[in-house]
């Protein structure tokens, strides 16, 4: 049976997830005066990304919550006690610095005008909807979805089977007339494999190896090659550069 729905991953697919946060993070310790001691710039958006992903390792376990993550994220990097208050002031201005750094891939555009008229859309995001509905509407994409699902209000997360069954199921779909598209090879690519979607991994970089790639995701570099990949009837289709 064809596929009927695409089903987004939003940060590092749509979002330029990577780049907003690098630049973002710099000009927030710049503006807080926190380049002044042996760490250089480089280091401390390591660290930064580092933490980043332990915090939220804890939150998908449902060891913490999704506010206090980003507590926990500004109390591991400044290596301060600070109180709620003061964490959640620190991450509303890093914040401010992150938005206004945000911007969508350009190839994301002209793949969701040429699967417009053919495929139902929706994202499932290991987010909030708090977050995610906001950027969205922000980069101006909100209204190309039908369905917006994230792991905060879902209660489970990528890759387990049942977030991505979520979306089908709000689709109200099976697993295979769907697809999902999302950056990460384990995440989203092997996730959404197993859990009976296709599954469309981008891997924009080129950064893994054949070694290191997941079996089952179709490996893509441009959203301009997902129309090929779903057999959809558009001229804006281009064969994989991956083979």
């Amino acid at each position: 049976m064809s596929i009927r729905a695409v089903v987004w991953d939003v940060d590092d697919t749509l979002f330029d997830y990577t780049s907003a946060d690098r630049e973002g993070m710099r000009s927030h310790l710049s503006a807080e005066g926190l380049f002044t001691g042996d760490e250089t710039a480089e280091q401390a958006l390591a660290r930064w990304r580092e933490i980043t992903d332990q915090q939220w390792a804890r939150f998908s376990a449902g060891e913490v919550t999704f506010e206090g993550q980003r507590r926990d994220r500004v109390r591991v990097f400044l290596g301060e006690q600070l109180t709620d208050a003061r964490a959640d002031a620190w991450f509303r201005r890093y914040m401010a610095h992150y938005e206004a750094a945000w911007a969508l891939f350009p190839d994301v555009l002209p793949a969701l005008d040429a699967l417009a008229a053919s495929h139902r859309h929706a994202v499932l995001s290991n987010s909030s909807l708090t977050v995610q509905d906001r950027k969205l509407r922000t980069l101006g994409v909100h209204h190309r979805f039908e369905v917006i699902l994230c792991a905060a209000e879902l209660g489970v997360s990528k890759p387990e089977a049942g977030a991505f069954l979520a979306a089908c199921e709000a689709l109200g779909l099976a697993p295979h007339q769907v697809a999902y598209v999302g950056d990460h090879p384990e995440i989203d690519g092997r996730g959404a494999a197993d859990a009976g979607l296709l599954s469309v991994w981008i891997d924009r970089n080129g950064a893994h190896t054949s070694g290191d790639a997941p079996t089952g995701p179709h490996r893509i570099a441009s959203l301009a090659e997902l129309p090929a990949v779903l057999g959809a009837d558009t001229r804006f289709g281009a064969p994989s550069t991956f083979g």
